[in-house]
């Protein structure tokens, strides 16, 4: 993901657009694209400030949140059920198709880990 470009220069760029010159004159002035120029005259004029919003895809949505305390449910009643297993269920269950890998992330950031028992049986526990 790319670099913001600094207050600094957002602030020079609008100033020299609100002093009269052509967004793609003040582009040309401070070495950045006309689009740049451009997008930030007009993120001034809709927000009010030259500031960058923010990157990245918010935390806490995704897919499989709707279902998380019955994805939480399946685990914990049968702690070895595997990550293909609990793909499947949730397919069938729900019609909703999620990659092995995502739920295994999606159980880790909800707290579980895989455990061996002395026995050396795989469990999940939180």
């Amino acid at each position: 993901m790319g670099k913001c470009y600094s207050s600094d220069l957002r602030v020079r760029i609008y100033s020299a657009v609100e002093d009269g010159a052509s967004r793609r004159a003040a582009a040309r002035r401070f070495g950045v694209s006309a689009s740049t120029s451009v997008r930030i005259t007009q993120r001034m004029s809709a927000t009010g400030s030259v500031a960058p919003a923010r990157q990245g895809r918010p935390r806490g949505g995704g897919e499989l949140a709707p279902y998380a305390a019955t994805l939480i449910r399946w685990v914990e009643e049968e702690g070895d059920i595997t990550m293909p297993e609990l793909a499947a269920k949730l397919a069938a269950e729900f019609g909703v198709v999620a990659h092995p890998a995502s739920l295994a992330k999606f159980l880790i950031k909800q707290g579980f880990s895989v455990k061996k028992n002395a026995a050396g049986h795989r469990g999940r526990s939180r």
